[in-house]
């Protein structure tokens, strides 16, 4: 029977951080950061779909339609998918809004923006209820995370631009172009 796994923090020949590796054969378990797909979502009156959180984290706040992907999906079918199911939306997801790095929960958020193809919307497993709100009337007191005003900011600033180049932010900082 081959011996039972091993592991330390070491860092690894020819890399420069500390990572998990087993000592017993060699093997590096690389941890990498999760993807989260979502869409800001709008009706033809430009009103905007938001859903309360039904799950923690932060259960009870708005939030827009958004999770992680899953293996062998792209990422605007990841968007779609997620607005399936916490809003039961139909949507079409048109070009990327932003990028989002959240480095102290090791994700990398990408934010698209979509049209509400059908008007029938009711929460899903995930939302407590889900609405479609006017620009003033969104519940910013309420929002679940800082890449739903994020997103939501660079929605509405690039909402006339037929194809917006996508924001980047951080939590440590706004990425700016060359």
């Amino acid at each position: 029977m081959p011996d039972a796994p091993d592991f330390i923090r070491a860092v690894p020949d020819d890399d420069d951080r500390e990572r998990r590796v087993c000592r017993t054969c060699g093997f590096i378990d690389y941890v990498n950061p999760k993807i989260v797909a979502g869409a800001v979502v709008a009706d033809a009156e430009g009103r905007i779909l938001m859903c309360r959180r039904a799950i923690g984290p932060r259960e009870g706040f708005w939030t827009l339609p958004a999770g992680f992907m899953e293996e062998g999906e792209t990422v605007d079918a990841a968007a779609r998918r997620e607005a399936f199911e916490e809003a039961r939306a139909r949507i079409e997801t048109g070009p990327v809004i932003g990028l989002y790095s959240v480095p102290r929960i090791s994700q990398v958020q990408i934010f698209f923006r979509a049209r509400l193809l059908d008007p029938e919307i009711e929460p899903g497993p995930e939302s407590l209820e889900v609405a479609m709100f006017a620009w003033d009337d969104l519940p910013r007191d309420d929002f679940a995370f800082p890449s739903v005003a994020w997103a939501l900011e660079d929605w509405r600033d690039r909402r006339d631009q037929p194809v917006p180049a996508p924001a980047m932010r951080s939590q440590d900082k706004t990425v700016k172009p060359y």
